[in-house]
């Protein structure tokens, strides 16, 4: 076996012990302007080991990640084709220079180890947490970790959307006005993944006294979730059975909740958001079929009508004049809107997060968004918007 292969069967090696540090390409004499080295280092994207390659150039550097695989032919490429000369493959047992003399042959010299293996490899920018995983109760009773606080792997992209949905309402909810107790209703609160962690950081985070409330219709979830509260003791959280349209809350609302409630009950939702004056109103709306059926039934003619023959560009288009509608409604009864992006977990699709803040109603805006409700109604053939009639806003 030759030199060149010996090289890349030690990097392979190296990678499979785990003893792989680095390496770096010089002596370029290839075309490309400017180029002088190239550096190359393991690391971990989205759980998963690559090699990230910095072509250093004479003013830049460019860096590229790839698969193992494909890194590999990528340094084979570089040495025989791109025209480096020589390759310095560090590991922790040694370092290995491979070397293309002037006889025209690849030369091996191994040296004593030199370089120190990075403690961490990851690529991914590590975010603060608002939520730590160590002793929480509940998120060991919901299987996302064990006893220890370690998240499961089948669990990361759920805690991922917990401490997003936390990160999006932590600097909305330290703007809240003060309460002696802050009174948080949850609609549709499913598992409850979402309404613990609210209300962990709600009282542990924030230090704030609150009172909350998960609806949710599936008697099943509402008994797991009693049980996980009283297990975790948090005594001020309930969940309740019931369907939103029918719930009414028995005290002041601060905070109203509805994620992924369907079609028309993020409507309803909303709707008792406004009337109970809540602060703030945070919902992710699921389904939008109630506009897409008045689009569809109308099929008037607009700027945008070659979309809509397309069936999913019809989809998503009801969607944005679903949501675009809720939130003007919402600035109507005053309320300072947001739409985030809200990713949720493997089973439910990328969702928007809509999120109002209460604040004054300013009368001489309000006949102004009237109008733009009417004009964008007829412009897209809608003869009614439900959260528009449940409020009775004619």
């Amino acid at each position: 076996m030759d030199n060149y292969a010996t090289f890349f069967d030690k990097i392979r090696e190296s990678l499979q012990r785990e003893e792989f540090i680095k390496i770096s390409l010089g002596d370029y004499n290839g075309t490309e302007l400017y180029l002088k080295n190239v550096y190359i280092k393991p690391v971990i994207i989205k759980r998963e080991k690559k090699l990230s390659f910095v072509f250093r150039y004479k003013t830049q550097d460019i860096t590229q990640n790839f698969e193992i695989e494909t890194a590999i032919m990528e340094i084979q490429g570089l040495l025989k084709v791109e025209g480096f000369r020589v390759a310095t493959l560090f590991t922790e047992r040694e370092n290995l220079l491979c070397q293309f003399t002037k006889k025209g042959v690849w030369s091996l010299r191994q040296e004593n180890p030199t370089a120190k293996k990075p403690v961490v490899l990851t690529h991914d920018k590590q975010k603060e947490r608002k939520l730590d995983s160590a002793d929480k109760v509940y998120l060991q009773e919901l299987k996302l970790t064990d006893a220890a606080g370690n998240v499961y792997k089948n669990a990361q992209d759920k805690w991922k959307q917990i401490n997003h949905y936390i990160e999006i309402l932590s600097s909305i909810l330290q703007r809240l006005p003060p309460r002696e107790t802050l009174n948080v209703v949850d609609m549709g609160a499913g598992k409850g993944y979402l309404t613990f962690a609210l209300y962990d950081y709600l009282v542990h985070t924030l230090q704030k006294r609150t009172s909350l409330v998960g609806v949710e219709y599936r008697k099943d979830l509402v008994e797991l979730c009693n049980h996980i509260a009283a297990k975790s003791n948090f005594k001020d959280l309930l969940f309740m059975r019931g369907a939103i349209e029918d719930y009414q809350p028995q005290n002041d609302l601060d905070i109203l909740i509805a994620l992924h409630a369907c079609d028309t009950a993020t409507d309803d939702a909303i709707a008792k958001g406004i009337r109970h004056d809540a602060d703030l109103i945070v919902v992710a709306p699921c389904c939008h079929k109630q506009i897409r059926r008045e689009m569809e039934k109308s099929k008037v003619k607009n700027e945008l009508d070659f979309l809509v023959k397309h069936g999913i560009f019809m989809e998503r288009q009801a969607e944005m004049v679903t949501d675009g509608l809720r939130a003007l409604i919402m600035e109507y009864f005053g309320y300072q809107t947001k739409v985030f992006q809200f990713v949720s977990d493997a089973h439910t699709p990328k969702n928007v997060l809509i999120v109002g803040e209460k604040k004054i109603v300013d009368t001489r805006k309000q006949q102004e968004i009237l109008e733009k409700i009417k004009s964008t109604k007829a412009y897209f053939g809608i003869s009614y918007h439900h959260l528009e009639t449940l409020l009775e806003m004619g």
